[in-house]
C-alpha cells in the first residue's frame, strides 16, 4: 500500500500500478502527475462518493478498483476512459449504473454486495466483456441486450432476486462459471436441504483446532483433530463461513450445496456440520486431504481474466492427464445428477500430487438447479459445465507434449461455441474410457 507522503514527494514518479486507501474523500490531484504511466488504481477502502471530471488524463489507465467506499452510482466521467477495462465497485452503495458510466473496452465488471434493481440495457454493446460480478444485489431481470455479450465466460448473478433465469444465458457461446445461487428462483430446494440434510453434527468444542489452511471468499479453513473420531477420520479440515455475501454470492448457498453433493472419491465434501461455534458461526466439516496434494494452479490475473495462473514449471504427462480428466469429469457427472452446477470449474479449485489422483472442492458458487427444470434445461447448465472442462482440457494439453489425438479431439468438441453440439458428461467418461 502506497502513502500519500510517497505520492506528493514524487517518490511514486513512473509507477504503473498505485494503491491508495487512507480515507480520501477526493482524489488526490497528485495522482495526474502519474497520468503517463498509471495503468492499475486501487482507491479501495475510502470515503470517496465521485471521481473528479477529468479522470481520462489517466489516458494509460486500464483497472479501477473503488470496493468499500461511498459510491451510489459509478461515475459517467469512466465512459470518457479510453483504455479503461476493469472496474471494481464492490460493497459500496451503489443503485444506479449509468450506460454513460461503461467503458468501450469494458472487459470486467465488479459490482457484487450493492443495491442495484436494474442495469443498462447498453451493457450488452460491451463486446469485450468477458467477466460480470452482480452477487448481493436487487436484481430481477438481466437485460436483453446482453445476448450479444459473445465473449462473456463468467456471470455471478447469486444473492439477487431473480424469479427466473434468462434461457438465452445457456445459448451463450463463451458462458463457462455462472453462479446463480441464492435467488427466489432456486430458493424452495435451498431451504429443503438445509432442512433435511442427513450429515451428523460435530461440537467445535470436541475438536483441537490447528493451523490454517487457507481461506477464500466465504469462510476461513483450518485444520483439526478429532480425537474421538474413527481411526481413520481424526484429521480434519473445517470451514467456517463470514456470514456474509462474497463474489460468488450467499454462505448458506453454498452450504447447501455442499450438504447435497454428498460423498464421492475426487470430491471434498461436506462429512459433517459444525455446531456450537464460540462466535456462532455455521460451519462445515471435510475430511483433511493428504499433504502431498497441492493446488493445481492460482486464480486468474488482471491480464488473464477468466482463465487460470500456472505454475511456468508445471508439466503433465499423457497417463496423468488423462487420470486427472477422468476424475474432474466423474465429479462433475456426480454433481450434475444430484442437481447441481459447480459453477467454479477451474484448476484453482482442484487439489493434485502430481500422479493423476485429483480432487475438487469449493462449492462457493454451486447452484442447487430447482426440480421442475426441464430435461433440456438441466442439460443447459450441464453443457456450459462441459465447456468450462474444455478449458481445463486445453490448459493441460499445452503442458503435456505426448497426449493422445482423442483427448485433443475431445478438448475441441467440449468446447464447441454451439452449446447443444457439446457432449454431455456421460460421453466425455466414455470417451476417456471411464470406467464410470
Amino acid at each position: 500500500m502506497h502513502t500519500l507522503a510517497q505520492l506528493r514527494s514524487g517518490e511514486l514518479a513512473g509507477i504503473s500500478r498505485l494503491d491508495l486507501s487512507c480515507g480520501l474523500t477526493e482524489l488526490p490531484p497528485e495522482v495526474f502527475t502519474l497520468a503517463d504511466s498509471l495503468e492499475v488504481l486501487n482507491l479501495s477502502g475510502n470515503a470517496l462518493s465521485s471521481l473528479p471530471a477529468d479522470l481520462p488524463r489517466l489516458h494509460k489507465l486500464k483497472v479501477l478498483f473503488c470496493a468499500e467506499n461511498r459510491f451510489t452510482e459509478v461515475p459517467e466521467v469512466l465512459g470518457d476512459c479510453a483504455s479503461l477495462s476493469m472496474v471494481g465497485f464492490k460493497s459500496n452503495q451503489l443503485t444506479k449504473l449509468p450506460a454513460a458510466a461503461l467503458p468501450a473496452k469494458l472487459r470486467w465488471l465488479i459490482l457484487t454486495d450493492n443495491e442495484l434493481r436494474e442495469l443498462p440495457g447498453e451493457l450488452g454493446e460491451r463486446p469485450h466483456l468477458q467477466k460480470l460480478a452482480l452477487a448481493g444485489n436487487q436484481l430481477s431481470q438481466l437485460p436483453d441486450s446482453m445476448v450479444q455479450c459473445r465473449r462473456l465466460g463468467l456471470l455471478r448473478m447469486s444473492a439477487n432476486r431473480f424469479e427466473q433465469i434468462p434461457p438465452w444465458l445457456l445459448d451463450l457461446p463463451n458462458l463457462a462459471w455462472l453462479a446463480v445461487g441464492g435467488n427466489p428462483w432456486g430458493a424452495q430446494r435451498e431451504s429443503r436441504v438445509l432442512e433435511q440434510s442427513a450429515l451428523p453434527d460435530l461440537d467445535w468444542a470436541a475438536l483441537q483446532m490447528g493451523g490454517l489452511l487457507g481461506q477464500g471468499a466465504s469462510g476461513v479453513i483450518h485444520a483439526a483433530h478429532w480425537p474421538a473420531g474413527p481411526a481413520d477420520g481424526r484429521e480434519l479440515a473445517v470451514k467456517v463461513f463470514k456470514g456474509e455475501v462474497t463474489s460468488d454470492g450467499w454462505p448458506h448457498s453454498e452450504w447447501a450445496a455442499s450438504l447435497a453433493a454428498g460423498l464421492h472419491p475426487h470430491l471434498i465434501s461436506a462429512s459433517a456440520r459444525l455446531t456450537a461455534h464460540p462466535l456462532g458461526a455455521e460451519g462445515l466439516v471435510m475430511p483433511r486431504i493428504a499433504p502431498e496434494f497441492s493446488t493445481l494452479a492460482g486464480p486468474p490475473s488482471l491480464s488473464s481474466c477468466t482463465r487460470d495462473v500456472y505454475p511456468a514449471a508445471t508439466r503433465i504427462d499423457a497417463e496423468v492427464l488423462q487420470r486427472m480428466a477422468s476424475g474432474v469429469v466423474d465429479a462433475a457427472r456426480h454433481l450434475h445428477h444430484q442437481g447441481i452446477s459447480h459453477g467454479d470449474l477451474y484448476a484453482h479449485n482442484l487439489l493434485w500430487n502430481g500422479k493423476g489422483d485429483i480432487w475438487l472442492g469449493d462449492f462457493g458458487a454451486a447452484s442447487l438447479l430447482p426440480e421442475q427444470l426441464s430435461r433440456a434445461e438441466r442439460q443447459g447448465y450441464e453443457r456450459l459445465e462441459v465447456l468450462a472442462f474444455g478449458h481445463l482440457l486445453e490448459e493441460w494439453l499445452s503442458r503435456c507434449p505426448d497426449a493422445p489425438p482423442v483427448v485433443q479431439q475431445l478438448q475441441t468438441a467440449c468446447v464447441s461455441p454451439e452449446p447443444k453440439e457439446r457432449p454431455l458428461f456421460a460421453e466425455v467418461a466414455a470417451a476417456l474410457g471411464s470406467k464410470t
